[in-house]
């Protein structure tokens, strides 16, 4: 027969349920990791020593060099990001530890506390003091925090001060090396500076005499002027001004020699006036004013009218010679500021020439006069500098390294941490114990629910039984475990393709995952509704079914499949109405060929003519064949796999042969769920759990009931 076909369900997503059911399920290890760990770091709190702290607080600034500057300003380096982390290995180093050392003699000290009275080593007894101190920088400030521990409550405060002031005077000792040594070489350039000064003071001297300089001014720097700056200002004003008249007089003259005589006269007249050439026009005015008045009244034949215009003709004369004259005094100024212009342009340009012969003979001289200059200037300069630092040198350094703090004794101890230490342990534990949980779920890859099966069989699920199922028999049919079995069998039956197929063998992966409970169960359910049902134990290796039915086993399968009793002989009738049994019987040298015979084949046949039900009791199917002969012969195969008990892959495996010989797997059972722990399988069993159907309820009613709630269940599940 085919198996039967099953979509695939759809893939699950992981529900905040399934991690509480983790926790629920693994919470024994949860406790039990969390007890311990709270244990022990309780334990440990209060074994560990007490340990007292005090704390100084120094303000740190980086070097500003060996001396200040020429300047007078301080130099300083640029921006060092690993400058604190520089600072906190040096204040651990020798060099400031070894003064803690020595000056609180901390070897013979702590050699009679650490080591039996022997004196301690320098490097032992500074790896005492760096494990008991600690150095942190305060966020975006330049101070430091130098923190020590100790067994009582005045130790710690006493190192840490004596560390705060070792470091200090280291700092205040490298500052003053350096200054000392910047001190020692500026008194050796100022000596060398003398020197050649001498040398340059000499040079100078016989310049002065080959070049015969005269240089009357000791401070002065360059050769005297033959004009003055003075001087040059007022020949420039002189030259300006004399260059302006000429222009001026230049252009007057020019317009003047543009005119006519009669214009010439009159413009002649504003522009320079003279008083001979004013009283000429006047009294050529009069005249020509005469000379018109008598030429109306006597006439040009008039003797006086000749006399008059002769008179006219003298006055003209007179007056153009008048004004050449004063044209030609005209020219004389202009040539005479022309004259002016050029001598005093003459005297500047000799001087400036005088000046450049002078200075380019006199220049050796002069360059070696200011060499010389700047020389004293630098020297003078650097004696102050020497003076000023020696002077600096004696005031006492507080602005590399300022204590800001003290440090005081502790007043309670700061280690352990009780309330925080077991705080942390309870946390901690709690942690580890739900990860641990978490990690043994993971490697845990037993079937655990529903979907797993589902996801992984590609079968449905028909039943789940809680765990601690007995015996219906011995618990009854009120037993709150019996619905179970009574949906298992509501499931069973709507997974029949055919009513016909009547067959059925129960089996597992391994030992131990309960078939034989749910075969006989099952039966009795079946039995119980009215069915005609018989239970065949085929396990012919380790036989169950007699012990649970508290009957013999000394007949069973192996007499009939062996000739050597009937069919009626064989079979047993129980408690149970409507319920039989066929034991075992006693176990033949070899089981294969007696399940695979043709007997067995017409016993099945027989049996399923008889009853309604024939149920089948097998081995495992992983540990021998039994299993697998009786799934090829049956009509229906029911698996079953155990809660949490054999790893996923084998009971793959054992789906997968039931399929390789040809079996009809209708669904799996899961058995012996924790419902308590696992809220998941709640719905499948709280319901009836809690009292739905009564004691008294009749028989067909209930299959009626369970039969529709079956129903319902299969059509909103499968």
């Amino acid at each position: 027969m085919e198996p039967a076909q099953h979509p695939p369900p759809q893939e699950s997503t992981l529900h905040f349920l399934d991690y509480w059911r983790i926790i629920r399920i693994r919470k024994a290890i949860i406790i039990t990791v969390f007890l311990l760990t709270a244990i022990i770091a309780t334990l440990v709190t209060w074994i560990l020593p007490e340990k007292y702290a005090s704390m100084a607080r120094i303000k740190i600034e980086p070097d500003l060099g060996n001396i200040p500057g020429m300047s007078g300003a301080p130099s300083s380096a640029g921006y060092d990001a690993y400058y604190i982390q520089t600072e906190f290995e040096i204040m651990q180093s020798e060099k400031v530890l070894g003064r803690v050392i020595t000056k609180l003699n901390l070897n013979e000290e702590w050699g009679k506390k650490y080591n039996g009275g022997a004196p301690l080593k320098t490097d032992e007894t500074m790896q005492i003091l760096k494990g008991n101190m600690s150095l942190s920088p305060e966020r975006n400030t330049k101070l430091i925090d130098i923190t020590v521990y100790g067994d009582d409550k005045d130790e710690p405060a006493k190192l840490a001060n004596a560390i705060a002031e070792a470091y200090h005077d280291y700092r205040v000792d490298i500052l003053n090396s350096n200054t000392m040594q910047g001190i020692t070489a500026l008194e050796k350039q100022y000596q060398d500076d003398e020197q050649q000064i001498q040398a340059v003071q000499t040079n100078v001297d016989n310049l002065r005499k080959e070049l015969k300089i005269s240089d009357t001014d000791p401070n002065s720097i360059g050769p005297s002027p033959t004009l003055t700056q003075e001087q040059l200002q007022h020949y420039h004003s002189l030259m300006m001004e004399s260059q302006m008249n000429y222009i001026k007089h230049q252009e007057t003259l020019n317009r003047l020699k543009s005119l006519d005589m009669f214009k010439l006269r009159d413009e002649l007249i504003t522009i320079n006036p003279d008083g001979a050439l004013s009283d000429l026009l006047t009294k050529l005015h009069e005249t020509q004013q005469q000379f018109a008045t008598m030429t109306n009244d006597l006439g040009l034949a008039n003797p006086d009218v000749i006399r008059v215009q002769s008179l006219i003709a003298t006055l003209n004369s007179q007056i153009d010679d008048r004004v050449n004259g004063i044209m030609d005094a005209m020219e004389t100024g202009e040539l005479s500021e022309k004259a002016v212009l050029d001598a005093l342009t003459a005297e500047v340009e000799s001087g400036k020439i005088t000046d450049q012969d002078e200075a380019e003979r006199g220049q050796p001289y002069w360059e070696a006069k200011r060499d010389l200059e700047s020389l004293r200037t630098y020297h003078t300069l650097l004696a102050a500098k020497i003076a000023s630092t020696k002077t600096d040198l004696e005031i006492p350094h507080t602005t590399m390294v300022e204590i800001v703090d003290q440090a005081k004794p502790s007043k309670a101890p700061v280690k352990p941490n009780k309330p925080l230490n077991i705080i942390l342990g309870v946390v901690i534990g709690l942690i580890v114990g739900i990860a641990m949980a978490f990690f043994i779920e993971y490697l845990d890859t037993s079937v655990k629910t529903i979907d797993d099966v589902e996801r992984a069989f590609q079968v449905p699920v028909l039943g789940v039984i809680p765990q601690n199922v007995r015996s219906l028999i011995e618990e009854g049919p009120d037993s709150q475990h019996a619905e179970a079995y009574r949906v298992l069998r509501t499931n069973l039956l709507f997974s029949r393709k055919d009513d016909k197929l009547n067959s059925i063998v129960v089996v597992s992966a391994g030992a131990g995952e309960g078939k034989s409970t749910t075969t006989l169960n099952l039966a009795t359910v079946f039995a119980q509704s009215g069915h005609r049902v018989i239970v065949v134990d085929s396990d012919l290796r380790r036989p169950t079914l007699h012990k649970l039915f508290k009957v013999t086993n000394n007949l069973g399968l192996t007499n009939y499949l062996l000739k050597q009793n009937t069919l009626e002989e064989v079979i047993q009738t129980t408690a149970v109405a409507g319920l039989d049994l066929m034991a075992s019987g006693k176990l033949p040298s070899s089981s294969m060929n007696i399940l695979g015979s043709a007997s067995m084949k017409e016993m099945v046949a027989e049996l399923k003519r008889r009853y309604d039900f024939v149920f089948f009791d097998s081995p495992p199917i992983m540990g021998v064949s039994d299993a697998s002969v009786l799934a090829s012969e049956m009509d229906m195969v029911v698996q079953v796999i155990q809660y949490r008990r054999y790893p996923q892959p084998m009971n793959i495996r054992a789906k997968q042969l039931i399929e390789k010989v040809g079996g009809n797997l209708i669904g799996i059972v899961l058995n012996n769920i924790n419902m308590s722990q696992d809220e998941s399988y709640y719905y499948y069993s709280g319901y009836y759990q809690g009292g739905y159907y009564s004691k008294n309820e009749d028989e067909s009613d209930t299959e009626t009931k369970e039969k529709d709630s079956g129903d319902t269940e299969i059509k909103q599940k499968y």
